[in-house]
Order: C-alpha cells, then structure tokens, then sequence
C-alpha cells in the first residue's frame, strides 16, 4: 500500500474513533441557550382570529411569554416547535393559562387567519396560544427585533424565546429540545 492510502485510512479511523468515543459531547451540544434583552417595535399583527393585535402589548404581560417563528405550511421543524407548545400546555395542565404562547408567522403572504385557525386546531392548541401574521415589513421587524431575520422561509431554523416577566429578559434558544429539556427553560424562567 502506498503512503497516501495508508494515511487515509488511518485518519479515517481515527475519526471514527473519535466520533464513536464522544456521544455524551454530541448529547450537550443539541441546543444552545442565551440571555438576551429585545426591544420591540410598536406593530399590528392579526391572530387566528382575524382580531388586530398589538405585539408589544402582548409581549409585555405580566406572565412568561414564549415565541417561535414558524408557517402553516411547514413540514420540517415547525411541527416540532409546535409539538413542544402542545407538550407544554400538557405538562402545564390548568396552570396553561399563565403562559402566552406566540407563533409568528414568517410567510404572511399565504398564513391568514384561516390558514393558522386551522393549523393550531391540528394541534388541538389551548387558549393562550395565538398565531400571528401581518404585513411582510412588519413581520420583517419583528423578525430582525429578536435577531431571527431570515430572507425566506426555506431558510429558516429552529428558534424559541422565552420572555421573563420579572425582568423582561428573554432566554434564546437556538436548536430543537426534548419535551422535557423544553419544560425545564420555562421552569428556570420562573413559569412554574
């Protein structure tokens, strides 16, 4: 065997090694979580309902708010983003009603209120979950206030927040959570 092949196969199975030896390190890196502070601009969305809503004056009350920004068309990571909202308003039971969960549309030019009326009763929402869409600049505001910009929504990845109400910090997760890792963010935020 020639040098070069002897050397790719080393390195091969060396990585191979490496790979096999650290799955508690894979484990750890799933879902990364910041603190961050977000001002929000003062917009008019629509909910499921077709009712105009202030997003400030949602976002601002006095329980833990928790946002995800998905479409009602998606088939790779909202349904999973909604799953967790469902497993939370589960989990929660009666105390489901202390929480305001917000989905955000990011395809408003097909979401309307039918779309999402019909997207949170597949998922058999509770009240306190609203689905939110407006005008493209606006939903782009939104987006670029929580740093969650994407230009399309091919493009666009697994992203919750969870709003304090104590001290208006917002906790970033960035990455997909078990239902149970899920719960134990809003726990930390004082939600339970």
């Amino acid at each position: 065997m020639n040098t070069a092949r002897l050397t790719s196969i080393f390195l091969f199975l060396f990585a191979s090694v490496v790979l096999v030896s650290s799955p508690s390190r894979a484990e750890e890196l799933k879902y990364k979580r910041t603190i961050e502070n977000y001002t929000m601009p003062d917009v008019t969305l629509v909910n499921q309902n077709g009712a105009r809503v202030k997003l400030r004056s949602l976002i601002t009350s006095d329980k833990p708010v928790v946002v995800d920004f998905i479409y009602g068309t998606c088939t790779t990571i909202c349904p999973v983003l909604s799953a967790g909202f469902v497993n939370l308003q589960q989990k929660l039971g009666p105390k489901s009603s202390n929480v305001q969960l917000i989905s955000i549309s990011i395809d408003p030019e097909n979401d309307t209120p039918k779309v999402m009326k019909e997207y949170l009763q597949r998922y058999r929402a509770k009240a306190g979950w609203d689905f939110l869409t407006g005008s493209r600049e606006n939903i782009d505001k939104v987006m670029r206030a929580f740093n969650a910009y994407i230009p399309n929504k091919m493009s666009h990845y697994p992203l919750t927040l969870i709003r304090n109400p104590q001290d208006g910090k917002w906790v970033r997760i960035f990455g997909l959570t078990s239902s149970s890792e899920f719960l134990n963010e809003y726990k930390k935020v004082g939600g339970i």
